[in-house]
């Protein structure tokens, strides 16, 4: 054990940048915009992909399964996690509103924390969302990870068995790098940008340049005072300029074109995007979405952007909150089929090769489109086979009898 202890001490603890204030994560970029997680959600870009992401996860239905002792798996409602998973976490949030506040702290810190508030059974009685900004990771002497959280109170120190932690990408596998922080230059870039064109508009994009008079001007701040009264602000662009004293205006502005400010922005929208692997369409840009693309584009999105969030998620409540005893039997599970399913017509045949094929009921086919079941009397439960579509029984019971009759007129 003296072996093992000494392992862990070896090892270097976990990296907390939040409170620590690394210039390598968030801070200034060369655009010369500061990007923090209050700036970074101020590009629309940024706050339209942490919402389509978190909204995602937060709405996927999430339930307790327990294994059968015939390899099946069913709901278990009956199981403490079931009510808190599915319906509320706490007597404050919804499922909805905890599972989206966790995501949208896992795509700008790069973890998510919740603390965990046990009954004397080890049960799980609660689960209550905890700032990144404000923990720290750290191991004590025997090498087990504590977690420090800073409040207006005082400090906390929280053992494992009492944080849920779900950590992004990161270099120890303890602790995740927030994306904002790790693309800041991009950020800034679109930060940078965006003030460019708020102040273009701002300052008038029409008319724009130098007055030049043909002598001295005795007062150069009233013909500016003016000038800019008459003048300045998109809402007085494109107003016929009146000159006096022999004045002359050279138009100076460049239009956004010229500049390359659509096609900058542009650029910035599609680099943050890819942070955040979000096809555009899903943030409002449709330039490349056309109508035979846009199915096969969001099914992508679930299979290369939500499943890994989906498994972290999975992973880390299993970890945290099903009891050692359990484990064997019990596991927590999302179900994505409703994010997968294709268009109707897609669907539907679809079902007909699965109901042809004898691997889906009619009452299999009802649950996933969340019908009502129908009786097994009038066939809800019965498999067919292709052919002439009568059920597996009625086909067995048929070569059955078919084989005595040849047996008797032998």
């Amino acid at each position: 054990m003296g072996k093992l202890k000494g392992l862990f001490k070896a090892r270097d603890k976990p990296k907390d940048y939040y409170s620590g204030g690394s210039p390598f994560f968030f801070g200034g970029t060369a655009a010369g915009k500061a990007v923090n997680e209050k700036t970074a959600l101020s590009v629309t870009t940024v706050y339209a992909c942490v919402r389509v992401l978190a909204e995602a996860v937060a709405g996927l239905p999430l339930h307790v399964y327990r294994y059968e002792s015939d390899g099946s798996k069913e709901r278990t409602p009956a199981h403490p996690l079931y009510r808190l998973l599915h319906d509320a976490p706490n007597a404050e949030m919804t499922s909805f509103v905890w599972r989206e506040t966790l995501m949208a702290h896992l795509l700008i810190y790069g973890n998510a924390y919740s603390q965990i508030i046990r009954d004397g059974k080890g049960q799980v009685k609660a689960l209550y969302p905890l700032l990144p900004s404000n923990m720290t990771v750290d191991r004590d002497n025997e090498g087990e990870i504590i977690y420090t959280y800073r409040s207006e109170k005082g400090e906390v120190k929280l053992r494992r068995w009492n944080v849920l932690h779900i950590p992004a990408l990161g270099f120890d596998g303890l602790v995740g790098y927030s994306p904002i922080a790790m693309a800041k230059q991009a950020i800034g870039t679109a930060l940078a940008v965006e003030e460019y064109g708020a102040a273009f508009f701002a300052n008038g994009a029409n008319p724009g340049g130098v007055l030049e008079f043909p002598g001295p001007v005795k007062d150069i701040n009233r013909v500016k005072e003016t000038w800019n009264a008459g003048y300045q602000g998109a809402s007085k662009a494109h107003k016929v300029a009146i000159l006096e004293e022999g004045a002359k205006f050279s138009a100076m502005s460049i239009p956004p074109e010229q500049a390359q400010f659509l096609e900058t922005r542009k650029f910035t929208t599609n680099e943050i995007c890819r942070l955040f692997k979000v096809p555009p369409h899903l943030v409002g840009d449709l330039e490349k979405a056309t109508f035979s693309n846009i199915e096969h584009q969001s099914i992508d999105f679930v299979t290369h952007s939500v499943r890994p969030w989906v498994a972290r998620w999975e992973q880390s409540l299993q970890q945290a909150l099903i009891l050692p005893s359990e484990r064997d039997s019990v596991f927590v599970k999302f179900n994505m089929d409703g994010l997968l399913r294709g268009d109707y017509a897609s669907r539907m045949q679809g079902y007909a090769t699965a109901r042809q094929n004898g691997w889906l009921s009619a009452n299999d086919i009802r649950e996933l489109e969340d019908m009502n079941r129908i009786s097994s009397e009038q066939g809800g439960d019965e498999y067919l086979v292709n052919g002439s579509m009568i059920s597996i029984t009625t086909a067995a019971q048929k070569n059955i009898e078919e084989g005595h009759n040849g047996k008797n007129e032998e």
